[in-house]
């Protein structure tokens, strides 16, 4: 039946293969340059991005693409992206899978070493707190890099939930008097 539409077994190993690899280097690769490679793209990242589908595409589906080859590329893909989906389910598998949230600035002060190792510039930080409608630093609680790459601001004035701080990179630095205690709200 493959064959009918241009594909052979080997071919349609070499499909599943190739979309298994280069879904996973995709992976590692966002991993390695961080959550902010996908947060918010523009008008020249999204270019790029669709340049860099376009190779992945054309190297997932070979020299010469049939409609059986790209059928399969794509189930496949939307196979791998499922099971990252059931995988984020268990904490391990999100460990795996998703980077981790860090805290940007905590009450008015900057955390640079997170900044250096998350690629946010002080620039952004200040743009998401104007953005927030925060008009100086001693109204900002702390500004995190969440794990999508998504910044967040928490205002100073209501005391922040301790779940809210979990799993988050230098949530210890945020000043004990904006952090509600445990079981406290």
């Amino acid at each position: 039946m493959w064959t009918d539409y241009g594909l052979t077994w080997a071919d349609a190993a070499r499909v599943v293969l190739s979309a298994v690899a280069l879904y996973a280097l995709v992976l590692v690769m966002i991993r390695v340059m961080g959550q902010r490679t996908m947060a918010s793209l523009s008008s020249f990242d999204l270019a790029a991005a669709v340049a860099l589908g376009a190779v992945v595409g054309r190297a997932i589906l070979g020299y010469t693409p049939t409609l059986a080859a790209g059928a399969l590329g794509l189930v496949t893909l939307l196979a791998l992206q499922a099971a990252t989906g059931q995988l984020r389910r268990y904490r391990k598998g999100m460990a795996l899978v998703n980077n981790k949230a860090f805290v940007l600035m905590a009450g008015g002060e900057i955390v640079s070493e997170n900044l250096r190792r998350t690629h946010v510039s002080e620039t952004e930080i200040i743009s998401k707190l104007r953005l927030a409608g925060i008009r100086n630093r001693t109204e900002v609680a702390c500004v995190i890099l969440e794990s999508t790459g998504q910044i967040s601001v928490l205002r100073a004035g209501v005391p922040i939930d301790a779940d809210f701080l979990d799993n988050v990179a230098g949530a210890d630095l945020v000043p004990r008097s904006y952090r509600a205690e445990p079981g406290e709200t």
